[in-house]
């Protein structure tokens, strides 16, 4: 029992009887969306027998009038008529002494009707019964209704006990019932309020009516004042006398009684259990089309029959049930790995690590150069495997799949040589090939290990993950994740997470910095920089967070996410007319990757820029591993309209050696050279000749780093094509940039 009730159809049953207990009465509000609209669109002609004479909008309303009134109605030779009047005797003998001889003049054929002032109120007080003069011994039938939270009728007593005398319902005798059972009646609101017959008093007494009109019929005279209105199902605030015929129909149906929720309940919960058991999802699929159409059908239809079944409870319970699912389905989606099917590290680091068990990631190398060389539907085929022989190696039942080649899995620990040593044997696993469909593969695996047991879930993995890199870059087979290096793991093995945290949340953030063209005297481009404001932490530069991002793995998803950024502001940009480049950053680590130009051939495509508006620079935070196959992904960047350039040339590897091997269209001179220009002859020397080469080379010449007057001039002097620095604007979000780019360029419209 306390499985299922911790199971999600347990939950949804739990909670959906919670929310209709009579202290919240949540499910109120769904029973009545479903009978109102039900009864709007469900509808069908009052009966002709009844016929009601208001006597609403009569200059004078007395007992004179009063007794004008049912002596016009007597000449037509009713059945029967209800006096639903609460006019006061004892003002007027003469008016009085005549309704009381008209009333006599009727016999048994007429009858009083005492209507409760207000819904749900059953005492003395709340009716207004007729003078014991008037009625004498004619019937005094009475008209009380209970409501629900927005004054909307839905149910009545068959009879009101008042002192120690009990009152028929109103509804009961419009019915023709002989016996009066106890209990509750429910109308039948598929009435259509809109077609009960209907005359005025004015109308009847200035004979203004079709003869015969009332010939044989039942006549309810009635009038609306001292009633407090009350909704009628699907048709609004109706008068009071509209809900007694309502309820006269339902009583002439073959049942009246109330179900409640539970038979629709049980069918709903019985079907969930049913197509939990079913493995196609065709017949899930017809299962629950065939229940919803049982619960939005069936209500209405049984009422025909008198029953009344709510749908509220089952409605609630799918609800809550369906939005668990979605909510499981939409988890086991974010902790899944798309192409391999498997568990991501996600999944993993979601729930405690079980006390006296290591955290194992292991790294395949050169795993995109496979998946490079693999048709895309074999991509999963390989991870999976990878994780075959991942588990059978290790025992585990589970196998993770991460980004790059990464695998986790937890397992039993073990004393560190002997857990060294089984890693070890685990890697000669793998110095068997991998056969891909017809494809043969040599491979290599590293793996990092976290034995840290007080640690949460996503920091062990974190921890693993980190040292399974640092094996790959070392070329070592295992590192262990050092005790010593915990002070800082909560900020750097969770880089991931919180990484994607700040793009959510908007902490990391796209400046941008213009740049000036010497040649047009105007701004014509700018370059995003990436921004992190840390909500604890503050700011945090972007070298160290840019070179964490590379060692977790996590460069790829950050770069894609500028060049979106990039290009919408862009296209924002060069709406207004004039040409403008934007540039992002490429970090070397990226040049050499397989999957580079496709996933920029995407995204220009999918965004409908033209690709020569964006500008890549080469950063050399992390160096390329592959020169060849980053040469070759820079070529074909160019030839799909990308502009290509080399970024702080002159430093470390930003040097000549890139400017031999990778095709660029623009130098960026670095800011140390930058800085030093006015005050070092071998600066300016290194400047000018680095300007002098890449013109002759056909490539243009940014100088960054400009922060005085003296240096943007002499730069200019000496050819340089574009400059960039504080001296011309700081980083600036975009909405700066933008407004500030679109009033130079007001000013300068404005000057031509």
């Amino acid at each position: 029992m306390r499985k299922f009730l911790r199971s999600p159809i347990g939950i949804s049953l739990l909670l959906s009887l919670a929310l209709w207990q009579p202290l919240l009465s949540i499910t109120d509000i769904p029973r009545h969306v479903y009978w109102n609209t039900a009864f709007h669109f469900v509808t069908r002609p009052a009966p002709s027998s009844v016929v009601v004479v208001s006597v609403d909008g009569m200059p004078e309303l007395d007992t004179a009038t009063e007794a004008r009134v049912l002596e016009g109605v007597r000449r037509q030779m009713p059945r029967q008529v209800f006096v639903d009047l609460r006019i006061p005797y004892g003002l007027d003998a003469s008016g009085d002494k005549q309704l009381k001889a008209i009333i006599d003049s009727y016999g048994t054929d007429v009858a009083f009707v005492a209507r409760a002032s207000e819904a749900n109120r059953k005492d003395k007080s709340a009716f207004t019964f007729p003078a014991r003069e008037i009625a004498g011994k004619h019937p005094i039938y009475v008209s009380s209704w209970n409501d629900n939270f927005i004054h909307a009728a839905v149910s009545a007593p068959y009879s009101v006990t008042i002192g120690e005398r009990t009152y028929p319902a109103f509804a009961v005798a419009l019915a023709g019932l002989k016996a009066v059972p106890p209990g509750t009646f429910y109308p039948d609101f598929t009435v259509d309020p809109a077609t009960i017959p209907q005359v005025s008093a004015r109308t009847l007494l200035q004979n203004g009516y079709s003869p015969g009109l009332l010939t044989g019929r039942t006549v309810v005279i009635t009038a609306s004042n001292g009633i407090a209105p009350m909704r009628y199902l699907g048709h609004g605030i109706k008068p009071p006398v509209s809900l007694d015929i309502a309820g006269a129909e339902g009583l002439k149906r073959p049942l009246n009684a109330d179900l409640s929720f539970l038979p629709l309940l049980l069918l709903a919960v019985g079907t969930v259990l049913l197509t939990n058991r079913m493995q196609r999802r065709a017949a899930k699929n017809m299962a629950y089309v065939a229940l919803t159409m049982i619960l939005v059908f069936l209500p209405i239809s049984v009422r025909f029959l008198g029953l009344v079944v709510h749908p509220d409870v089952a409605m609630t319970f799918m609800s809550i049930y369906g939005a668990i699912r979605l909510w499981q389905r939409r988890t086991r989606r974010i902790q899944q790995t798309s192409t391999s099917g498997l568990p991501n590290f996600l999944a993993l680091s979601s729930h405690p690590i079980e006390v006296g068990r290591d955290v194992i990631v292991a790294v395949v190398g050169r795993y995109e150069e496979i998946l490079a060389t693999l048709p895309r539907d074999l991509h999963g085929e390989c991870a999976n495997q990878i994780a075959r022989r991942l588990s059978v190696g290790s025992g585990a039942g589970q196998i993770f799949h991460g980004d790059g080649g990464h695998f986790a899995w937890a397992e039993e620990a073990r004393p560190l040589d002997v857990q060294l040593s089984h890693l070890e044997g685990l890697r000669a696993l793998f110095s068997a090939p991998l056969q891909i469909g017809t494809h043969t593969f040599d491979t290599n695996i590293h793996f990092g290990l976290d034995r840290n047991e007080g640690l949460d879930a996503l920091t062990r993995v974190n921890s693993a993950l980190a040292s399974a890199n640092e094996a790959l870059s070392n070329g070592r087979p295992v590192e262990v994740f050092e005790a010593h290096r915990l002070a800082e793991a909560p900020w750097e093995l969770s880089l991931h997470a919180r990484i994607d945290e700040g793009l959510r949340n908007g902490d990391i953030w796209l400046a941008f910095q213009p740049q000036w063209d010497y040649r047009t005297g105007r701004i014509s481009g700018a370059e995003a920089l990436i921004r992190w404001n840390h909500p604890t932490r503050g700011y945090i530069a972007p070298d160290a967070f840019i070179l964490q991002a590379e060692r977790a793995g996590r460069i790829d998803a950050l770069t894609y996410w500028v060049l979106e950024e990039a290009i919408t502001a862009a296209q924002a940009v060069n709406a207004l007319g004039s040409r403008f480049q934007m540039s992002i950053n490429l970090s070397g680590q990226m040049v050499d990757k397989p999957d580079l130009v496709e996933n920029f051939r995407e995204i220009v495509t999918r965004r409908g820029i033209d690709p020569g508006l964006l500008t890549i620079e080469i950063t050399e935070t992390s160096g390329m591993n592959n020169r060849g196959d980053a040469v070759r992904n820079m070529s074909r960047l160019r030839d799909l309209g990308f502009r290509l350039s080399i970024d702080d040339f002159g430093t470390g590897e930003a040097s000549l050696a890139y400017l031999a091997d990778l095709p660029s269209d623009e130098l960026k001179i670095d800011r140390r050279f930058v800085s030093r220009l006015l005050s070092s002859d071998r600066d300016r020397a290194i400047i000018t000749s680095t300007i002098g080469l890449a013109h002759a080379l056909g490539q243009a010449v940014v100088a960054e780093g400009i922060e005085d007057e003296a240096t943007f001039h002499l730069l200019a002097a000496l050819g340089c094509d574009h400059a960039q620095g504080y001296y011309l604007s700081k980083p600036q979000p975009f909405d700066v940039m933008f407004r500030d780019y679109q009033a130079r360029l007001m000013r300068h419209s404005r000057a031509v």
